[in-house]
């Protein structure tokens, strides 16, 4: 009977053990699962930050192109106004009688 008991034990003892390993992996495969779920939406999340930021960026550029193109047109404009004042003194400074 002594042998019995111990190799009882011994079966007992290999299948709490299995047991043990069999929970070990089931809990690394769920936080294995778990962890690329999480990064997968971290990098979702990163992704469409960083969309939203491109797209600002761009929105910003366009407005500057705009911005450069009307400062082109005032300096123009501002560069014909300056003559036709320049003219303008001209013909005042013959008109008047010194």
């Amino acid at each position: 009977m002594t042998v019995e008991v111990g190799i009882l034990i011994s079966v007992v003892s290999v299948f709490i053990a299995g047991t043990g390993v069999f929970v070990g992996y089931l809990t690394y495969q769920s936080k294995k699962t778990n962890s690329t779920k999480s990064d997968t939406k971290e990098g979702a999340e990163l992704k469409a930050g960083l969309d939203y930021i491109r797209k600002g960026v761009d929105d910003i550029r366009i407005d500057l192109k705009a911005n450069e193109k009307q400062i082109s047109h005032l300096s123009e404009r501002v560069t014909r106004v300056e003559e036709s004042n320049k003219q303008a003194h001209k013909r005042i400074d013959s008109i008047s009688p010194d």
